[in-house]
């Protein structure tokens, strides 16, 4: 018998998109698939180029130590000071991650016991949602909505309520909304975490995919913010290296030395050489970075402009590399996603997958090359006027 705390994890939505998908290609559909949150781009050639130095060397395949190497964690403390003007101390404030996923799933186990309560946004990245019932905690769903650009009413939130919870999670620019948010809200969220004895768990994986020269802040650029909250970062985006699995969390003290406890017990330290490939990048890539930026900011515009041709109006995000849609027609998430698949051979997430307030969105990633973002908006041009 599987245990019980595997019992409502949110993956059902994803597996059933992602057996349609295997159904279609098995038919020999040709499918554009716009579902996937991993980079479709190459990492920089300086960033190859390092990989394939550092993993040659003989020595670099032993057990590294949770807390990794000292010069990655200074290198982390640099960009955020050049970043954000955020001070960090490495040896106290800097943790790396297997990417920031691991950081994301494993601080509910080093704060939740059975039955504690955290605020998560709905919609919200599936992961706050699992990690939380995986440490045996209850979800307290905090709305996010169109009206208020998707950032939570922390008013509304009872106070009974905030006195009961331990975790705040947050996430801008937003999977999968793509909303940003100002230092002004993140000011109220500190203020509130004060208030209320929250420890805020800031998702800041998009901080570096953003367009038209809009920069997000970062949480700990807030005054206080460092006392009562922490900053998760991957490399993954900003670099295109998501199966490098290299991320980093900063931020509190006190919960970057839980994160370490826990996961000495767990696990051991991010492979040497993707710690010095890590180094690299944070050190000096900022123009491929901006090259970056301005390739998924073409595929938004093909894709965003496109769709408004086909009479389907999409709100154009400052950052991410998602688009959130409102659904087209008269039908909800999950079927008109179905039916795009079916149809048009074009993959996207029903947004009910990120909780119920999803419900009536598609989430669409910017996740191929121009040519075929344009064949995409061929076909779902194409698809829309079938449905006329």
């Amino acid at each position: 018998m599987l245990a019980q705390r595997l019992q409502g994890l949110g993956a059902s939505v994803f597996s059933e998109m992602d057996d349609l998908r295997r159904e279609l290609e098995a038919e020999g559909r040709s499918l554009i698939n716009l579902s996937i949150g991993s980079p479709d781009r190459a990492p920089a050639e300086k960033i190859r180029a390092a990989l394939s130095q550092a993993v040659l060397n003989g020595k670099a395949y032993g057990y590294t130590l949770t807390r990794g190497s000292l010069s990655f964690r200074q290198s982390c403390a640099r960009w955020y000071k050049q970043r954000f003007n955020v001070d960090l101390d490495p040896e106290l404030e800097v943790l790396p991650l297997m990417g920031s996923q691991d950081g994301l799933a494993h601080i509910f186990q080093a704060y939740i016991d059975l039955g504690d309560t955290a605020l998560i946004p709905d919609p919200g990245y599936p992961i706050y949602t699992a990690g939380l019932l995986l440490a045996g905690g209850v979800k307290v769903a905090v709305p996010l909505t169109a009206e208020r650009g998707y950032l939570p009413d922390l008013a509304a939130i009872p106070p009974d309520v905030a006195r009961a919870a331990k975790l705040m999670f947050l996430n801008y620019p937003n999977n999968p909304t793509a909303a940003v948010a100002p230092l002004g809200f993140f000011e109220e969220v500190a203020a509130f975490a004060r208030e209320y004895n929250i420890l805020v768990c800031h998702d800041a994986a998009y901080s570096e995919l953003a367009f038209e020269g809009y920069r997000p802040v970062s949480f700990l650029q807030a005054r206080g913010a460092k006392e009562v909250g922490i900053e998760f970062h991957s490399l993954s985006k900003t670099f295109n290296v998501a199966g490098l699995r290299l991320g980093f969390v900063v931020g509190q003290a006190a919960a970057v030395m839980a994160l370490t406890i826990l996961k000495s017990n767990i696990d051991y330290g991010v492979f040497g050489p993707a710690l010095q490939v890590g180094e690299i990048a944070l050190a000096g890539l900022e123009e491929e970075v901006e090259e970056n930026r301005q390739a998924y900011q073409r595929r938004r515009d093909i894709l965003v402009d496109g769709c408004a041709a086909a009479g389907w109006r999409i709100p154009r995000p400052q950052g991410s590399m998602f688009v959130w849609a409102p659904v087209p027609t008269a039908q909800d998430s999950m079927t008109f996603a179905v039916d795009l698949a079916r149809q048009a051979g074009i993959i996207v997430v029903p947004g009910i997958a990120f909780g119920e307030r999803g419900e009536g969105y598609v989430r669409i990633g910017l996740v191929q090359e121009d040519e075929v973002m344009h064949e995409a908006v061929a076909r779902i041009t194409e698809f829309l006027g079938g449905k006329g």
